[in-house]
């Protein structure tokens, strides 16, 4: 039995729920039905102990989680007030559920927290507006509340506190040492002697490394939101992700092949600091209350390596013309090559260290500062992050939007229905529809058939023991707390039937408690889950069918092609620099705004498609490469203008430079439109670009030609020429791209919902 137990419920969290729920509810419902004597308020005092209890769980410390419950409670209480006030007319019922369940769903976009909490906001909604009651009722609904709420504070600080849970700051801690680790490991490789030995000990540094990474990854799409809050620290470490995930990937582009005769100690020495860079990142994120100049000292090696890197790498370029402008250009990309990985790496492990710096002082902060509000300097505060967030999720394809809507028009109809057709208790139906409703109509209409297997399961048991039972409360009272018990368990560890088969169950005792009617509140329950699902499936037919598979590949296609575009301005910008006013390119900071919000609806969309139940026709692994893919291109943007953000004004005529810098960005901004626009259908998945040698040579050419006439500023020359590395990279991103969007595009072409998707009633399939 504990082996089944560890296996169906690690860290045994839903046994802790269903434990504290099967002690609380029957406990709180007592209080108030049998002791003072309401039913109103034991009604609410059943169904408030589940909503606090049972449906939501918050991680972090037990004073997170202390504050969260509290706010969870007020905010419930409003919505109690509201729903009632709104029950007293079919029409004004039906407006505020579906304008509370559109503000509800949506506002999880600023919050985990939010979004962890959707289902319990709901249904404190959904209760009171579906049993319409007087404006007098509204004390006793929100007191019979209150009650669960206050016992679900003591119960989550007194009955098993959960142990304090952060998996992406623990996992992210895990990546950073190993990435620092795996950057030792690489620097004693190629100082070393190329044996076996040596060569074993690298590769078990990189398994491990690789694993970290993996796990990060898996931790963060763990669940279908992004889990992250408007705490400034859980805003900084969430930022690591993309960051670990990309730098893993540097380090493995540029893992040693051979042995250089002499490797340049410089680049030795910026990887050995970047090393202990991630080891202090690690430190912080683990302990914030330390280590601040530790980090410091850290990062000033590392950009003092760098600079030295930087001065030694100005040798190689020309002093002056060629004849062989192709050869002289490939031997001076070979030679600047291994500089750029460093220059590369150096950023994102900067990135690294700010974001780590920024979670670490803001746990620091003392109690006041939180009070108020007050920020780490250099990060935006938690209403600035709240309105990038919900701003980057009104475009018309957000995956967040469409879902918000569902379950807006979803709610509002069940609302309707129940209301119309004079059920008795109609917040089943309205419950039923917020249970069964998925993001596609095909996940809808499963969810249905099991949601009323379950009900049906439950059903027969429940009346059978009512009919065996006859009017013993007393027993009655003995059984709910078993049967809460098992519905807290039976979703989590067997299944969603069976969950529905429990929770039946719980409903037909409470209710033979309050009004004994035997098996018959059963069968009305079996009746409005019916009502309920078909109301879903209706929904989720009329309103994007498709849901999270059709939505992921448009996001995929919106974030390339809004990447590359603020790729393509970050290296006008560069190549610009010290041009003179008017000439200069502003700072692409909408484009890079434009950018981050598109990723964010692609995170929305991919966590979607991972929580859709079915098969995933392409591979994970192909999906997860033009994910990370997406990654690639707008940190390399970011790069780009970090490398050229803080650097002086420039002198001298770099016009030629110019050019060839702003023909190649466009270049490369016209392939990953055509890549966006293969993901959506619209045209075939684009070849990779080759290698241009010539426009190569033509780079180091102009650079040559522009540096001698304005004093040979090396410096600027190293510059331009990373600046033509971070478009080279991206390209050879290309390939790692085009083998998984053939396979998704081939997938969808196959679909019938595209063909569906593409049919005209007059003009047959349309392209």
């Amino acid at each position: 039995m504990g082996d089944w137990l560890r296996r169906h419920d690690p860290g045994y969290d839903a046994l802790r729920r269903a434990a504290r729920a099967a002690l609380i509810m029957p406990s709180m419902f007592a209080l108030c039905d049998v002791v003072i004597g309401n039913p109103v308020m034991a009604t609410f005092a059943a169904f408030g102990s589940f909503a606090m209890l049972l449906l939501v769980d918050y991680a972090g410390t037990l004073r997170d989680r202390v504050l969260a419950q509290a706010a969870l409670g007020v905010t419930c209480a409003v919505l109690i007030c509201l729903g009632t006030l709104c029950s007293q007319r079919t029409w004004l019922a039906v407006v505020g559920m579906a304008v509370v369940a559109f503000a509800v769903v949506f506002a999880g976009v600023v919050s985990s927290v939010l979004a962890g909490a959707t289902t319990s906001l709901l249904l404190a909604f959904i209760l009171p507006v579906s049993l319409p009651g007087p404006v007098s009722s509204i004390p006793d609904r929100v007191a019979g509340w209150g009650v669960a709420a206050a016992a679900s504070l003591l119960a989550i600080s007194l009955l098993w506190p959960s142990p304090v849970r952060n998996p992406v700051r623990s996992a992210a801690i895990d990546a950073c040492r190993a990435l620092g680790e795996r950057l030792r490991a690489e620097v004693t490789y190629i100082l070393g002697d190329g044996s076996q030995t040596s060569r074993a000990a690298h590769e078990a540094v990189v398994a491990r490394a690789d694993a970290a990474v993996a796990r990060l990854h898996d931790v963060f799409f763990a669940t279908p939101y992004r889990p992250t809050g408007l705490a400034t620290d859980a805003r900084a470490v969430i930022r690591l992700v993309d960051e670990l995930r990309w730098l893993n990937a540097i380090v493995l582009r540029s893992a040693p092949k051979l042995h250089p005769p002499q490797p340049n100690p410089n680049i030795c020495r910026v990887k050995t600091a970047a090393a202990s860079v991630l080891d202090c990142a690690a430190n912080l994120l683990e302990s914030p209350s330390g280590g601040a100049q530790v980090m410091t000292a850290a990062l000033a090696e590392m950009q003092s390596a760098l600079r030295e890197l930087e001065h030694d790498m100005t040798a190689v370029l020309p002093t002056r013309p060629s004849a062989d402008r192709n050869e002289e250009a490939r031997a001076v990309v070979t030679a600047l090559d291994p500089s750029f990985r460093a220059q590369e790496l150096s950023f994102v492990v900067t990135q690294i260290a700010t974001n780590s710096d920024f979670a670490a002082a803001a746990a620091r902060r003392t109690w006041i500062d939180r009070l108020l509000g007050r920020q780490p300097q250099g990060l935006p505060g938690r209403l600035s992050a709240a309105q990038e967030r919900a701003s980057s999720r009104v475009a018309r394809h957000s995956l967040w939007l469409q879902n918000s809507v569902r379950a807006a028009v979803a709610l509002a109809l069940a609302v309707l229905v129940a209301d119309l057709s004079s059920v008795q208790h109609g917040f089943w139906v309205a419950f039923a529809t917020l249970s069964v409703l998925r993001s596609n109509a095909l996940s809808t209409g499963q969810s249905t058939v099991r949601a009323l297997l379950g009900t049906t399961g439950g059903f027969v048991v429940g009346g059978l023991l009512v009919y065996v039972i006859g009017t013993n409360t007393a027993l009655l009272w003995v059984l709910l707390p078993i049967a809460v018990l098992l519905a807290g368990l039976a979703p989590a560890m067997i299944s969603f039937a069976a969950g529905q088969a429990a929770f039946t169950l719980t409903l037909l005792i409470l209710f033979n408690i309050l009004a004994p009617a035997g098996w018959k509140i059963g069968l009305l329950r079996v009746e409005d889950i019916a009502l309920g699902g078909a109301v879903s499936l209706v929904v989720g037919l009329l309103f994007w069918p498709r849901g999270a598979g059709a939505a992921l590949g448009r996001a995929l296609a919106e974030a390339y092609a809004d990447s590359s575009r603020y790729l393509a301005q970050a290296v006008a910008y560069g190549a610009s620099r010290g041009d003179g006013p008017g000439i200069t390119s502003p700072p692409p900071y909408e484009q890079a705004l434009r950018a981050a919000a598109a990723a964010r609806r692609l995170d929305d969309a991919f966590r979607g498609y991972l929580s859709e139940r079915g098969a995933k026709p392409v591979p994970m692994a192909e999906v997860t490469s033009l994910i990370t893919g997406v990654v690639g291109v707008r940190l390399a943007a970011d790069a780009v203008l970090d490398l050229w953000d803080g650097d002086g004004a420039p002198v001298g005529d770099r016009s030629t430079a110019r050019r060839e810098l702003l023909s190649a960005a466009e270049y490369m901004a016209s392939w990953y439109a055509r890549f966006a626009a293969s993901l959506t259908l619209r045209e075939p998945v684009p070849e990779p670009l080759a290698p241009d040698r010539v426009a190569d040579g033509r780079l180091i050419a102009a650079v040559g030609d522009d540096l001698q006439s304005a004093g040979h500023e090396t410096a600027t020359g190293v510059r331009l020429i990373w600046t033509g590395d971070h478009l080279d990279a991206v390209r050879r991103l290309q390939e790692r791209l085009v083998p998984p969007a053939r396979a998704a595009v081939a997938e969808r072409s196959r679909s019938p919902l595209e063909d569906l998707r593409h049919w005209s009633p007059l003009h047959g399939r349309v392209p």
